[in-house]
């Protein structure tokens, strides 16, 4: 990776993707947070010096503008995250057959054309890079945020896990074809509650949901892998869930 790395995540809000955006940044990392409405990104992106930039990750056009525009500013990107996601609730007959198709194809469909974007620009600047591929650590790293959802899926939720199952299966091909040609691709599996301002922890259930900060950390972590021992897939859970 280069001396100041760049990294783009995809999804950004206030949640895992701000604590993210905020890690990032204090490691020195330049910091491209991309959403489709960038007005609630305002805040974060003043505070993290952050790159704004507009896109509706479904959108292969947008996509592609997007990483083009975060390409132009600083160059091609280090690290990418997927971390946009979108739920349709209900129990299985009366789901709404478009909102079952909205879940795919934000919660997978747009991770492939994101990670589909990033890694042909990852692999044509390692291709034209002056070192040999032995003396450079990564040549890029592509992240997806999973859910319990990637691995189990739940009663009323079945398009949720639709995505995230298909979003981890998309890790798994990547990482087998992509891995031996130096990009790092790893899934996270958050597997419990995000505490948020809005979803505080129980004060009866001390610890029963992931601090995002934490959540962040192990993000960070992965990053530095050396490439003997990559990752591809990491689950994190409250100490205190059964499982």
């Amino acid at each position: 990776m280069s001396a100041d790395p760049i990294a783009l995540i995809v999804g950004a809000g206030s949640g895992l993707s701000a604590s993210l955006a905020r890690l990032f940044s204090k490691e020195g990392m330049r910091v491209a947070i991309a959403a489709r409405d960038t007005a609630k990104l305002a805040a974060l992106a003043r505070e993290t010096g952050a790159f704004a930039v507009a896109c509706d990750a479904t959108n292969a056009l947008q996509v592609e503008a997007m990483l083009a525009s975060v390409e132009a500013r600083w160059g091609v990107p280090d690290m990418v995250v997927y971390n946009a996601s979108y739920r349709a609730r209900g129990a299985f007959v009366q789901l709404d057959p478009k909102e079952v198709a909205r879940t795919i194809e934000v919660t997978a469909y747009a991770g492939f054309l994101v990670a589909q974007a990033a890694a042909k620009r990852m692999l044509a600047r390692a291709a034209g890079a002056a070192a040999p591929d032995s003396a450079r650590q990564c040549a890029g790293a592509i992240f997806f945020t999973g859910a319990s959802a990637s691995v189990k899926g739940y009663a009323e939720s079945a398009p949720f896990a639709m995505g995230k199952f298909a979003l981890r299966g998309l890790a798994q091909s990547m990482a087998r074809e992509l891995q031996p040609k130096g990009i790092h691709v790893a899934h996270f599996n958050i597997d419990g509650g995000i505490r948020s301002a809005q979803r505080p922890v129980p004060p009866d259930k001390p610890d029963s949901l992931l601090d995002p900060d934490a959540i962040a950390q192990t993000y960070i972590d992965v990053l530095k892998q050396h490439r003997s021992a990559w990752s591809l897939e990491v689950e994190v859970r409250p100490w205190v869930e059964h499982f």
